[in-house]
């Protein structure tokens, strides 16, 4: 859909808002992936696609949105490209595309769907290893107890990364993609 360039996609709460500290966690990530030539790829609302938009874009990146049009809301101000899809499935299906990689930052249950169906693609081998990263101890303590079960079931671990400072979760992903 994009050759020649890289974009991490990243999952996150359309609830923070400028000077929330998860927006400015997504900010910060957006300016560092675009300053390693990686763009991104996100949900295109407000909240963190739209802090990871933001920085991204005030970097020279590229920053995609794939909306959905069954919701009455606004587009971040700051993307280079929006992509409007019909359906839940058509946004996640076209989110996961784009995506060379994955971050998951602080979100709810649909951050928590996003996050299941890349695990659940990757466990089963319907797309291409690709690197994931979450940040937070949220996620922390969810992979934690999703790896016990996965490894009961003699399924493929350590497919997921968690990372507690946002430095540390965008160099893994920035290493990985070069």
């Amino acid at each position: 859909m994009f050759e020649n360039k890289k974009f991490v996609t990243i999952f996150g709460s359309s609830i923070p808002r400028e000077g929330d500290i998860e927006y400015e966690i997504a900010y910060t990530l957006g300016k560092k992936l675009a300053e390693n030539k990686i763009d991104v790829c996100s949900g295109g609302f407000q909240g963190i696609m739209d802090a990871v938009s933001k920085g991204a874009k005030e970097k020279g990146g590229e920053a995609v949105g794939v909306t959905l049009d069954i919701y009455n809301a606004m587009a971040s101000k700051h993307l280079t490209k929006q992509i409007v899809t019909h359906t839940l499935f058509e946004r996640l299906k076209t989110l996961m595309e784009i995506g060379d990689a994955y971050i998951i930052l602080q979100g709810g249950t649909g951050t928590m769907l996003e996050l299941s169906l890349v695990w659940e693609y990757l466990n089963k081998g319907m797309i291409d290893k690709k690197p994931v990263a979450c940040h937070g101890k949220m996620w922390k303590k969810i992979i934690s107890l999703m790896e016990e079960q996965i490894m009961k079931e003699k399924r493929r671990t350590g497919l997921i990364k968690c990372f507690d400072e946002i430095d540390e979760c965008a160099e893994f992903i920035i290493d990985t993609l070069k």
